[in-house]
């Protein structure tokens, strides 16, 4: 499979898992979707790999100032645990969360990458 159709799959899974009251699922199908945006990404840019599972990738994206604020704190909602969701910020919405990075990481290319 391609990568825009890995990213669609686990997208998919996300909002089903998420119809079917599966918060948990909803949200790891949601990070892994953008695990797969950002390797897509990165193929495309000369910039080295990221190293790390999908909450590595996420937490990259959110400690980088050269991602726009929105981008980052939607990584940062989605690297939120569910037992820390009363403390810390945390998305009710983890499909347009991981929609709205992968949309940036699309959209992004060597000219304005972050580094």
């Amino acid at each position: 499979m391609t990568p825009a159709a890995l990213i669609e799959q686990e997208l998919a899974a996300a909002e089903a898992a998420r119809q079917n009251s599966n918060d948990g699922k909803a949200r790891v199908c949601a990070r892994r979707a953008v695990a797969l945006a950002t390797e897509a990404w990165l193929a495309r840019l000369p910039l080295p790999r990221w190293r790390g599972d999908a909450m590595n990738h996420l937490r990259k994206i959110q400690q980088d100032a050269a991602f726009p604020l929105a981008i980052r704190q939607a990584a940062e909602r989605l690297t939120t645990s569910v037992t820390r969701q009363r403390t810390a910020p945390f998305t009710a919405d983890p499909v347009a969360d991981a929609k709205l990075i992968i949309a940036h990481l699309s959209s992004t290319n060597s000219d304005n990458a972050p580094r």
